[in-house]
């Protein structure tokens, strides 16, 4: 699964980020991240209306690590104690982290609690990449250095190799 990480801001005006392996692209321009309503991020979501998303990279696993393995709720300021920064989000009221080379600014949609929700939906609203993940005006997957995590090795991966084309390598299965 996509290693996300999601960063709001706390009631003070201080960062928070936590790591969010379970989330996925729900349809087209909106995202759902499997989040109970405990996590302190799910709270600063609702009371600020919007979060960012950024992908997080094979250069900063260790900071990826941390967001998920420490809470808000215990450690006043985890962006701080990672060594990371952020920026302003332009389109909604959430920090963008600087380091990390793909971020989706969120607006939130609704929070699901029943038994088949998935916690936080968002409507994204902008993209932004850094022009070192570029390829014209289209990003590429394979510089962003993506991670992945495996829930049943615990592990994290480096995701990048193109291995097909989408909506075309099937196509020679079809029979006629």
């Amino acid at each position: 699964m996509p290693v996300l990480l999601v960063a709001t801001y706390n009631a003070d005006g201080t960062v928070n980020v936590m790591n969010a392996a379970w989330g996925m692209m729900q349809e087209s321009g909106y995202v759902a991240l499997n989040l109970t309503e405990t996590h302190k991020t799910v709270g600063n979501i609702k009371a600020r209306g919007g979060f960012t998303v950024s992908i997080a990279d094979a250069a900063h696993v260790a900071e990826a690590d941390y967001f998920g393995i420490v809470s808000g709720k215990t450690v006043a300021n985890k962006l701080e104690s990672a060594g990371l920064t952020t920026s302003k989000a332009e389109t909604v009221d959430a920090p963008v982290i600087n380091e990390f080379p793909l971020c989706l600014e969120c607006e939130f949609v609704e929070y699901q609690s029943n038994a088949f929700g998935c916690g936080v939906i968002g409507k994204v609203l902008s993209v932004t990449a850094d022009e070192s993940v570029m390829d014209g005006d289209k990003v590429d997957i394979s510089r962003v250095n993506a991670i992945a995590f495996d829930p049943y090795t615990h592990g994290y991966y480096r995701v990048g190799e193109r291995v097909g084309e989408a909506f075309r390598d099937g196509r020679r299965l079809i029979t006629k």
